[in-house]
């Protein structure tokens, strides 16, 4: 996998953390000390703040924007995973001349759609009579309430419907009980600048940081 024609090395990058997950991942940090090694920061957004409880994904984009906005000028690479994935998709699509490519890793790009076995019709219903749910929050090693008005926000955005236009490089496990695969592989297939590829692993890819690795340097364009 080579760097895309015409492209510098990814100079401003941003890691985009997926659904109750934080900047302190295992992910986060891996990818973080492997860029630092070639003299690249990588810039981790929390999407937590300033309260995972009013998190909506039009938060999130305005987060990023403003971000990417104190970054400079210069075009940024976007790495995300899981609704971090679908999050980098959608930014791209709105901001094209400010993001120069994506690496996505399971990225949701059908998250929180009706019919998501993760999302039952009975539990969003549930959601929005109760006004708020719970969800166990990975980072904080507890639950944390959510409130519904995430999940009316987030049928707002389409990310597999999203007009993507740079090179994207998608990395996505073959066991993943979060995003099914083969959702990711029709998104892929429909893109000619999207290339995918498939991991025997889950939805977590720990296993294969360092395969993404590999494969990331050259689309980066880090030459070892």
């Amino acid at each position: 996998m080579q760097v895309p024609a015409g492209m510098s090395v990814a100079a401003v990058t941003f890691y985009l953390h997926g659904f109750v997950s934080s900047p302190s991942s295992t992910k986060v940090k891996y990818f973080a000390d492997r860029l630092r090694e070639h003299g690249i920061a990588l810039h981790c957004p929390d999407f937590n703040a300033p309260s995972f409880r009013t998190m909506t994904v039009t938060r999130m984009l305005g987060q990023l924007e403003a971000e990417m906005a104190r970054s400079g000028d210069a075009p940024a690479t976007l790495i995300g995973s899981s609704l971090g994935g679908a999050l980098a998709i959608l930014a791209a699509a709105r901001l094209q001349a400010r993001v120069a490519r994506l690496v996505l890793m399971a990225p949701a790009v059908m998250f929180a759609k009706p019919g998501h076995h993760l999302l039952p019709v009975e539990r969003v219903e549930e959601w929005r009579r109760r006004g708020s749910l719970p969800f166990f929050h990975y980072a904080a090693n507890e639950e944390r309430e959510l409130d519904y008005a995430f999940y009316e926000d987030s049928l707002r955005y389409e990310p597999f419907e999203a007009a993507l236009a740079q090179p994207t490089l998608i990395f996505q496990g073959l066991r993943d009980a979060s995003v099914d695969y083969r959702t990711v592989e029709r998104f892929a297939q429909s893109r000619p600048n999207v290339m995918l590829s498939l991991l025997d692993d889950d939805h977590q890819l720990i296993a294969s940081l360092p395969r993404m690795w590999n494969d990331m340097q050259p689309f980066l364009g880090i030459i070892e």
